[in-house]
């Protein structure tokens, strides 16, 4: 079920509906729940049951932890868990890139193997859910949080519709405690939430998939190489259209849930003027960076064992950031670009003198500019279908190709133009700033002329009914 489908709007009536009727807090608690598992069906029925296996593993898991006296009983419990949950993704998501990439070494050997066809299904959502779950049992177990009393609230923690599918990746301890006492938003809360919604959807609908879709998929579609401004114009346009595609996801899934009086954490806070790329990761799906450096970079060790140790760490963190991204290679080059970035960037730090001009407007500029142009030649290899196109592109836009190839029409140039320069500054204005307080500054009639003219372009929207970009992972 999409958010940008007239389905889901007949959905989220129904849930509203019922969730401010004058029942008890436990019944709606249950109507969330099964709404949740019936919206997650709409997708594929039987894929319910991973949801019910990874919610009974650690919810069993956490109990038995806390309980547990003995440190190897309670690491075995852990151990079932992380296999459990692992397991089940590493089959799901990695079985068939493991069979092709057997496959190909064994042909490098001269062996010839022709493994059986698994045509294994991707079950929607299974990164971010798994993560999630994962959080909650590792969090009791290194004594960050106690297991939860209610065996309801946290089925619905795991299930939770709006952020089920594609995130944020919500913590148990941001989320559990909501579930005490009835949930009910102000007036105020359901109008922001109301209002993230239609951003969202005109993120989605109009920015990334009417404007800036057709242009990427031309560039990375055609079997011509394209010349090196072509392949700058496409590649930018994606940078766009991934950031409005899923930034628009997560402000849907954030408005859903404020409508239903819950808070989940912010995911994008204008990354686009990150300066540098430490900054882009603070701004840039912040709830997977922030796990993966809780429960993966800070017990590798982090930065406290040396500068060598730490851009290890930096490696290993942003290349598995890659790969949970994806079963391909041109996903793990693309969290190594980043790896590589953060090692660069926080090696010029220590070694470089300080310079004044950097803290100049001026110098800011060069540097958020240079970010940018580095995470867009990174964003290649997350978009190219191959590493022959990944490098076709990625060598044009460096210069090293020809301005003969495949190019785009000037109306399509021009949108990438203007859009992206909307979206640009856009993101340089509210740096510092948060969009709800930076909307409510605003006069009413000008927040009403805005929200207005986001629904008609969003209802009148030409293009495609998409799905949403990170469904895929």
């Amino acid at each position: 079920m999409l958010f940008n489908s007239s389905t889901f709007l007949v959905f989220f009536a129904v849930v509203l509906a019922v969730h401010y009727s004058p029942i008890s807090w436990r019944l709606k608690k249950h109507s969330l729940l099964w709404a949740s598992y019936l919206f997650y069906a709409a997708w594929n029925p039987p894929f319910v049951v991973l949801l019910w296996l990874s919610t009974l593993v650690d919810w069993t898991a956490a109990q038995r932890i806390a309980i547990s006296e003995d440190r190897r009983r309670k690491r075995a419990w852990l151990v079932l868990s992380l296999v459990s949950n692992l397991g089940l993704l590493a089959f799901f998501k990695y079985g068939n890139f493991a069979l092709e990439n057997l496959q190909a070494l064994l042909s490098a050997c001269g062996v010839v193997y022709q493994p059986p066809a698994l045509d294994i299904l991707l079950p929607v959502g299974i990164s971010f859910y798994t993560f999630q779950t994962l959080s909650y049992t590792l969090d009791v177990y290194f004594g960050r949080a106690k297991p939860w009393h209610s065996f309801l609230d946290f089925a619905l923690y795991v299930t939770f519709f709006p952020q089920l599918v594609a995130g944020p990746i919500v913590r148990a301890t941001c989320f559990l405690p909501q579930c005490v006492e009835p949930r009910r938003a102000t007036r105020d809360q359901f109008g922001w939430g109301l209002m993230l919604l239609l951003l969202g959807l005109f993120q989605k609908v109009v920015v990334a998939d009417a404007l800036l879709a057709p242009i990427v998929d031309q560039v990375y579609g055609t079997g011509f190489g394209p010349s090196g401004t072509a392949a700058w114009q496409g590649t930018v346009a994606f940078a766009g259209q991934i950031f409005c595609d899923f930034a628009g996801y997560s402000s849907c899934a954030i408005g859903a849930a404020m409508c239903l009086g819950f808070s989940l954490p912010e995911n994008f806070r204008f990354p686009y003027a990150a300066i540098g790329f430490s900054d882009f990761w603070r701004r840039w799906h912040i709830s997977l960076s922030t796990w993966l450096r809780d429960y993966l970079y800070v017990p590798l060790g982090g930065n406290r064992r040396g500068a060598m140790r730490t851009h290890g760490n930096l490696m290993a963190t942003m290349l598995i950031g890659g790969l949970w991204h994806g079963a391909s290679w041109t996903f793990v080059v693309w969290g190594g670009l980043h790896g590589a970035f953060l090692v660069v960037e926080r090696w010029l730090r220590r070694h470089l003198p300080e310079r004044r001009f950097w803290s100049t407007a001026l110098g800011r500029l060069a540097l958020g500019a240079a970010t940018f142009a580095c995470v867009c030649l990174a964003w290649v290899f997350f978009r190219a279908e191959s590493f022959d196109q990944a490098w076709e592109i990625s060598t044009a836009m460096l210069g090293f190709g020809s301005e003969i190839g495949a190019g785009l029409t000037r109306a399509q140039a021009m949108t990438v133009h203007v859009v992206m320069g909307a979206l640009l500054l856009s993101h340089a204005a509210l740096r510092n700033d948060r969009l709800e307080l930076a909307v409510a500054r605003l006069p009413h009639w000008s927040k009403a002329l805005f929200a207005s003219c986001l629904l008609v372009l969003v209802i009148h929207s030409p293009g495609d009914q998409r799905a949403f970009l990170y469904f895929q992972f």
